[in-house]
């Protein structure tokens, strides 16, 4: 204030620079695409939805109004004030393994009040006599022994038994003394979804007279589920998820009105459960595009003030077993986008959920990820923290209009029950997990910990398995579980051998000219657990290699170097090589016609297809 500037005149930043324009930007990005080797679009990423994602947005870029949070189309949140002060509900979900007796039950009740202690809020319980891995409807009792249920409310999931197990859950919240207008949470019932798991059809209109005998006596309490894991979970995209779940409310709306509900009050008795994954960006604008298309559905249907129940749930697809503490960072970058994303319930799964039941340490690990983003973090302190971002607005637009392409393709043809009937939903959903199995093989769509920097002396997590439930529906597929299975060939050999696979890498040129493509060969054989060995010389002669190979134990070989050292020696080496026993001589780059090589690796390679090809060579047994 020394230089005699005005109190509360305005700071104008940088306001001496020019304001450079779009066009200057571009000039400069196409500078460094000149130089690296390449077109504009190389900077553009298409979705499995065929979304393109641009590499700027800017206020040019026009989106549609996202209106104000709270209200229609309550793409901004479902509430005013957002999760500001209450946070989001955090949820725990909590299944059983086999042979489920009154020792299980007592130890699961400690696992429910050790996590409402650590801060979970409400319950998700897997439940029914008839399926492996939930806890029997006569053990109810003793697994909420000292809940509140006033306080936690509980959500069932009980495939086809959700009446029974309703009844026993509202008998023991009545011997609990919570009012019948206090009970909250979500009785579970979801037959389209058992439909889709099961490939048994079931009966979508007595869910609806169940829902509608219970409305009015229990009206903070929902009764459907609209689940899109199991979309999901068989390799679908974001809006093949959205678009089924769309149809699914669609047709218990349909069932509760005839039932004999008004839309209004049978759209508050739905819940949605979407996936949330590691992609951030399109995990937020799927909640806030799905808010958007139930929106519009509902206000078709002459009940626009209802806004979209959420709980999202970190993706089991995307978790993996191999170096499963790598889940912990993708389930706390889901969570994050859940909570951005305006979820009003969150589940993280344990990073062991794809190995078997979790542990104390996984539960509170689990819990403490939504604990710190939400007290820590103060993820919940600002309303729709992603709004006005002109990226995430185009992309909420884009994912709205392609999830509303494919209800309106499932109501074509005849609703969610007929496609899943006529399995040609099914199909749509595995082409896209062919689509995204190329890539996955190709390491386009990296897994961290598994196709990219894979440890191979990781150690073991051991859990009781899991039951595997049901089949005879849509399939579960996880990202990893191919180069899963060939780390499981390699640890089967090493526990019969003593020792793990290997291949040779045989370094050419000097050690400056070959670390890069040697680093990347010993990346890319170690997802398949192949161990590489690298003799580490630098400037290597031919006889050096030989020698080194020899005493390596292996007969497959990859030449690692530069270009130029690949010019003046490869052939000479991968000659050297066979003759000293190689079976097999890879080069790791571009495929060329140099005699001796069989194969090649490198950016963009079918990484499955070498890998398993590797091990046959190395008499890895299946």
């Amino acid at each position: 204030m020394s230089n005699g500037a005005e109190v509360g005149a305005e700071l104008a930043l940088a306001a001496e620079f020019d304001a450079p324009s779009r066009r200057d930007w571009e000039r400069l990005v196409e500078k460094v695409l000149d130089r690296v080797g390449g077109d504009w679009d190389r900077l553009v990423t298409t979705t499995y939805d065929g979304i393109e994602i641009q590499p700027l947005y800017t206020v040019d870029d026009p989106v549609p109004p996202a209106g104000l949070p709270g209200l229609p189309p309550f793409v901004r949140g479902a509430r005013p004030d957002g999760h500001v002060l209450t946070g989001w509900d955090v949820r725990a979900r909590y299944d059983v393994g086999e042979n489920f007796d009154e020792s299980a039950a007592a130890a699961l009740n400690e696992a429910v009040l050790t996590d409402l202690d650590g801060g979970v809020t409400s319950l998700w319980l897997r439940v029914g006599d008839g399926e492996d891995g939930a806890v029997p409807v006569s053990s109810l009792d003793a697994v909420l022994q000292e809940v509140r249920l006033d306080l936690a409310p509980i959500v069932l999931d009980a495939g086809e038994e959700y009446e029974r197990a309703a009844q026993a859950l509202l008998a023991l919240c009545s011997e609990h003394g919570v009012p019948d207008t206090e009970v909250a949470g979500n009785l579970g019932a979801d037959p389209i979804g058992v439909h889709a798991r099961t490939g048994r059809a079931q009966d979508v209109s007595a869910a609806a007279a169940f829902t509608a005998k219970v409305a009015e006596r229990y009206p903070k309490l929902s009764t459907l589920v609209a689940d899109g894991l199991p979309y999901h979970e068989a390799g679908g995209s974001d809006a093949q998820e959205l678009g089924a779940v769309l149809a699914t409310a669609v047709a218990y709306l349909r069932a509760a009105t005839e039932a004999g509900l008004d839309v209004a009050t049978a759209a508050a008795r739905i819940e949605f459960r979407l996936a949330a994954t590691t992609d951030q960006f399109n995990t937020i604008a799927k909640l806030r595009a799905a808010r958007r298309a139930w929106a519009r559905v509902l206000e078709v249907c002459g009940a626009p003030g209802i806004a979209m129940r959420q709980h999202a749930v970190t993706s089991p697809a995307m978790l993996t077993r191999r170096d499963p503490e790598v889940n912990l960072l993708r389930t706390t970058v889901a969570c994050f986008a859940a909570g951005v994303g305006g979820a009003d319930a969150v589940t993280v799964l344990p990073f062991d959920h794809a190995i078997g039941l979790p542990d104390k340490f996984s539960r509170r690990l689990a819990r403490n990820t939504q604990a710190i983003l939400l007290e820590e973090s103060k993820l919940a302190n600002v309303i729709d923290p992603a709004g006005g971002s002109w990226y995430v607005e185009n992309l909420t637009d884009a994912l709205a209009h392609a999830a509303w392409d494919e209800f309106t393709a499932i109501e074509k043809a005849g609703g969610i029950e007929a496609e899943l009937a006529s399995g040609a939903l099914a199909d749509r959903l595995a082409d896209t997990w062919r689509r995204r199995s190329r890539r996955i093989a190709t390491r386009r769509d990296p897994i961290t910990g598994v196709s990219e920097f894979p440890l191979l002396d990781e150690n073991t997590v051991e859990r009781t398995p899991r039951p595997a439930g049901q089949g005879g529906g849509l399939p579960r597929v996880r990202y990893a579980q191919d180069y899963e299975r060939l780390r499981d060939r390699s640890d089967a050999h090493l526990a019969e051998h003593g020792s793990r696979p290997k291949v040779f890498l045989a370094t050419l040129g000097p050690l400056a000219q070959h670390t890069a493509r040697a680093t990347f060969a010993a990346n890319l054989f170690q997802a398949g657990g192949i161990e590489p060995v690298n003799p580490g010389l630098a400037d290597p002669s031919v006889e050096d290699l030989v020698a080194a190979f020899r005493d390596s134990g292996t007969p497959v070989a990859c030449l690692c170097g530069s270009d130029v050292a690949y010019g003046e020696s490869a052939e000479a080496v991968a000659a050297a090589l066979r003759s000293a026993g190689a079976t097999t001589v890879l080069l790791a780059g571009k495929p060329a016609d140099i005699d001796g090589v069989t194969g090649y690796v490198h950016t963009g390679c079918d990484a499955l297809a070498v890998l398993s090809d590797t091990l046959d060579t190395l008499g890895v047994a299946q």
